[in-house]
């Protein structure tokens, strides 16, 4: 894989899978609603295809229909408030990711998040752990036209971050999460809480870590400078 630019001037991250290992209880509530709505829909299709996607793209996607908008608010409610019931018990961040987050705004790095997570859920997690703080720009589907593998929510995160987005490293656990990153013209790094680190590779990724608490020596020099 090509390296990046040098030096990088900041790192956005996904939320879901990516700062809390979380996607197993989002895909037992898209399962859930699902088999309520008469359809027989395989986890993995949440994990593969879906994943990274807007619920504005993932309903009509589901339901092979058009979706009206109060229909699809109604549907996305249900799903994710049932996600927020099942994840809250076990509501904690990725292994090593708030030690990973001072130490990145330590080396003078500008944070962002960019999920299609919806913004409850957004609040869920970085008020519920308190990492808001670290990060000076949060972007949503809301903020885009398209959500992942196109690079869109990329692109604002660096635009409001006012960096090069060449400048960029993007962690991401789906493989929609790093074309979008590799589209946009960022160093991706895959976190293998739901894909195998060969299908994270094969999508694109520069670096696949399990969690933030070991990070690839290559990898820590090219954050840190550091041996």
């Amino acid at each position: 894989m090509s390296p990046s630019p040098r030096p990088l001037s900041a790192a956005i991250f996904d939320l879901d899978g990516t700062l809390v290992d979380n996607m197993r209880f989002h895909v037992q509530a898209w399962v859930a609603l699902s088999r309520s709505l008469g359809i027989d829909s395989p986890a993995e299709r949440f994990e593969r295809e879906f994943n990274g996607r807007r619920n504005e793209e993932i309903f009509p996607a589901l339901l092979g229909r058009p979706v009206a908008p109060e229909e699809l608010t109604r549907l996305a409610d249900a799903k994710e408030s049932h996600y927020r019931q099942l994840y809250a018990p076990h509501l904690t961040p990725l292994r090593g990711a708030r030690e990973l987050l001072a130490r990145l705004r330590g080396a003078g790095l500008r944070l962002a998040v960019a999920s299609a997570a919806p913004q409850a859920n957004r609040a869920f997690v970085l008020d519920g752990l308190e990492l808001r703080p670290f990060f000076s720009q949060v972007v949503g589907a809301e903020d885009v036209k398209r959500g992942k593998p196109a690079p869109d929510v990329f692109l604002a995160a660096a635009k409001a971050l006012e960096v090069d987005p060449a400048t960029c490293v993007v962690f991401e656990d789906a493989v929609n999460g790093i074309l979008a990153a590799r589209a946009a013209g960022m160093y991706a790094v895959g976190v293998t809480t739901l894909m195998p680190a060969e299908v994270l590779r094969e999508a694109g990724a520069h670096h696949v870590i399990g969690d933030y608490a070991s990070l690839p020596e290559a990898f820590e020099q090219l954050l840190f400078g550091t041996p």
